[in-house]
């Protein structure tokens, strides 16, 4: 058993030495027949990396809801074609909503309800934004269900939404813009050519999903917001349950309460959308889903094309080495062996050109990261899928080189020049 297993040992180490040998003498080749594999692996590296880093920024943007927060809007949340028109037909939410669920359903807390409106620009005497900043109206309650801290100052309150005070709350950005190095604290600003009053500053909390930034957003109190944009839009109600075991509870209770209030038969579907982190981290999900099917696609093509590679060197490597094949067989070398020599070179040169589309991957992971600031992380479990996948190419393809080559009769082979 032990000489049987010394003797697999040395054949498996000549064929590496061999494999390497090959490769030695004939880089450019050899490395200009691996291309499709490397664009292939380094696609799927590089595509896994934006996905996985997507995913943890997603979980911890939206764990600043809070555990024990849903929402229950008029508009879904999704990807891909959205029939508008249909939802667009739905009741819109209101405040008369808000108070019902407070007085109807006992595992909610407390409520609150926010509109806004994007592409706004806001000044000062001497400065201004761009028309970018979303301007978001809210009753007070905002402040706890949706995640949000002050950094100095204060949040409004009832008697401002009340009196309907003109109050800002403004978000690091549109400070950085507007009170560069001042305290914008009793600052004034204008909003569509009305002055405001700033009286807090929110916590920085960076980008959404990475790419939109949630620091460029002004809060005012919901009256105000309606005298400025109008009365007509639906508001987005943020409801908090009691407690964080009481989730789904609270949920159930307001679906039951909005259902009777719409007035939605037994039967029929909900005319209104409650989301949740778990439920949105689920369409996100289904989305990276499809981009990682569509990247292990591209990849498998290149795979394919360099696979084909593969088999192209490996036959013309048989052809040039018909005479050394002859002299193996003829000094006792079965076709075992000449058949393990031949594969092991094609699965050798596959597996390099994977660690080179690996080490390409990372390198370009990196590079997104240093330049446009987005997370990026590679999960190993797409480095071994990458490199099993090159592998695995590189046997089918060399199987028939290498039993064309083992099957070679070794007097023939040896009258070749």
């Amino acid at each position: 058993m032990l000489r049987r297993f010394r003797a697999s040992w040395l054949a498996a180490t000549d064929n590496l030495r061999l494999a390497v040998g090959t490769f030695l003498g004939n880089p450019l080749r050899s490395l200009l027949t691996l291309l499709g594999i490397v664009i292939g692996v380094m696609t799927v590296i590089t595509m896994m990396a934006l996905i996985e880093g997507l995913r943890l920024k997603v979980n911890k943007d939206l764990s600043q809801l809070g555990a024990n927060t849903f929402q229950v809007s008029k508009w879904p949340v999704g990807f891909g074609r959205v029939n508008w028109r249909k939802y667009a037909m739905r009741q819109n939410m209101t405040l008369e909503d808000v108070r019902a669920i407070l007085e109807t359903c006992p595992s909610v807390l407390q409520v609150s309800a926010s509109d806004s409106e994007g592409g706004q620009k806001l000044s000062t005497a001497n400065m201004e934004t761009r028309p970018s900043v979303d301007v978001t109206g809210a009753t007070p309650e905002y402040l706890e269900t949706s995640g949000i801290s002050i950094a100095s100052g204060r949040f409004f309150g009832p008697v401002d939404e009340v009196d309907g005070r003109q109050v800002v709350v403004l978000g690091m950005d549109v400070v950085d813009a507007l009170f560069p190095g001042m305290n914008p604290i009793g600052q004034q600003l204008r909003i569509k050519g009305r002055p405001f009053t700033v009286v807090g500053v929110t916590q920085r909390r960076g980008s959404f999903l990475g790419m939109v930034s949630m620091d460029n957003e002004v809060f005012v109190p919901l009256r105000v917001y309606k005298l400025l944009y109008g009365a007509g839009g639906s508001l987005q109600l943020s409801v908090q349950a009691t407690s964080p075991e009481l989730l789904s509870k609270a949920q159930e209770e307001v679906t039951n309460l909005m259902r009777r209030r719409r007035e939605v038969a037994p039967l029929e579907p909900n005319d209104f959308e409650i989301h949740t982190n778990e439920s949105m981290t689920q369409t996100f999900n289904s989305l990276s889903q499809v981009i990682t099917i569509a990247s292990f696609g591209v990849c498998l093509l290149s795979l394919v094309v360099g696979g084909i590679g593969i088999l192209n060197i490996m036959l013309v490597s048989v052809t040039e080495r018909t005479k050394e094949i002859g002299i193996r067989k003829a000094l006792g070398a079965r076709k075992a062996r000449i058949l393990g020599q031949f594969a092991t070179e094609a699965v050798m040169m596959a597996l390099l050109g994977g660690a080179i589309g690996v080490g390409l991957g990372f390198g370009l992971a990196f590079l997104v990261r240093w330049v446009l600031g987005f997370n990026t992380v590679v999960p190993a479990w797409a480095v071994f899928l990458s490199l099993g996948m090159s592998s695995g190419v590189g046997l089918i393809f060399g199987i028939y080189p290498a039993a064309r080559a083992a099957r070679l009769d070794p007097v023939e082979a040896m009258r070749t020049e």
